[in-house]
């Protein structure tokens, strides 16, 4: 009786063990399911003013404005993509965007880094105070700064070049020099000890030690600065004045002023081929978004 019993009970918990285990399935099921439709949700609200600004940019002027509307022009209006570049200068805008980025990027490389290592690796009497002054440069809106920056930029004789969208850039930025600090202080401190045992100083720790030691945060500050510059638009508008020397988004914002109107589909056509090099750029290098997020919450 008392083995009957006993195998009775054990029925009943395997029993109850395979339900529990049915309804974990279940629920994870239906949280994957979930999670799906979210996410596909968000991808359709996302994708669908791109979808929308690659079928505008291939109608015809008369059919912008159709309602319904026409999700799937007919005949496509290639010729758009064409009219748009010529307007732009016939790409010379493009030039002058890539001129501007190439020595941001170079800029800031060297300049966020450098005060960076200087930050995790050199110990001197007040450097936490000067790294809390740096920091203070998060507060600073770039608005504030811009009208200094122009009575200065003005007595150097620089208004409508490209020095005062260059030369700031090789002073380093204050997120980017946070991130180089938490970075750094991820990399241990015997690496230093052996290599001036070896003979180096602090510059060449820093180039042969720290910098190979590096790729991620500099593919990070590389791809940061790129798209900072690329989409720039204040402050060419406040130091250009010359067409010829107008970047991307500034020679956007012309299409409505030249024509008097707003040529919806040369406009979108234009956006897109600006919007191009930025899609192509996340999609060859999204791992470093990625860790440009990890990296900016190490414990430093």
């Amino acid at each position: 009786m008392s083995a009957l019993s006993t195998q009775t009970t054990e029925r009943s918990y395997a029993s109850g063990q395979v339900k529990k285990l049915r309804g974990r399935k279940l629920q994870s099921g239906l949280l994957r399911t979930l999670y799906i439709l979210i996410m596909v949700c968000g991808s359709i609200g996302v994708l669908t003013p791109i979808v929308w600004m690659l079928s505008t940019s291939l109608k015809s002027a008369g059919t912008v404005m159709l309602m319904p509307p026409q999700w799937i022009p007919h005949p496509l209006q290639w010729r758009n993509y064409i009219d748009a570049i010529d307007f732009l200068d016939k790409g010379m805008v493009f030039g002058n965007t890539l001129v501007i980025v190439l020595f941001s990027i170079v800029g800031q490389l060297f300049a966020s880094t450098l005060a960076g290592f200087g930050f995790a690796r050199i110990h001197v009497p007040g450097r936490e105070w000067l790294f809390l002054l740096v920091l203070t440069g998060f507060m600073l809106p770039v608005q504030v700064t811009l009208i200094p920056q122009f009575v200065l930029f003005s007595k150097f004789g620089w208004i409508d070049t490209y020095y005062p969208l260059i030369v700031p850039e090789f002073m380093g930025a204050p997120f980017y020099i946070f991130l180089a600090r938490q970075f750094f202080l991820t990399i241990p401190l015997e690496m230093d000890e052996a290599a001036r045992v070896d003979g180096c100083g602090y510059f060449g720790i820093y180039t042969r030690i720290i910098l190979p030691l590096s790729k991620p945060l500099l593919g990070i500050i590389s791809i940061q600065t790129f798209m900072h510059a690329w989409n720039d638009f204040l402050r060419p508008l406040i130091f250009l004045h010359t067409s010829s020397k107008y970047t991307v988004a500034l020679a956007l914002q012309n299409f409505t002023a030249d024509y008097g109107m707003t040529p919806w589909h040369l406009l979108m056509a234009a956006t897109l081929t600006a919007l191009l090099p930025c899609i192509a750029l996340f999609f060859v290098a999204q791992r470093y978004f990625i860790q440009g997020i990890v990296i900016s919450g190490v414990k430093g």
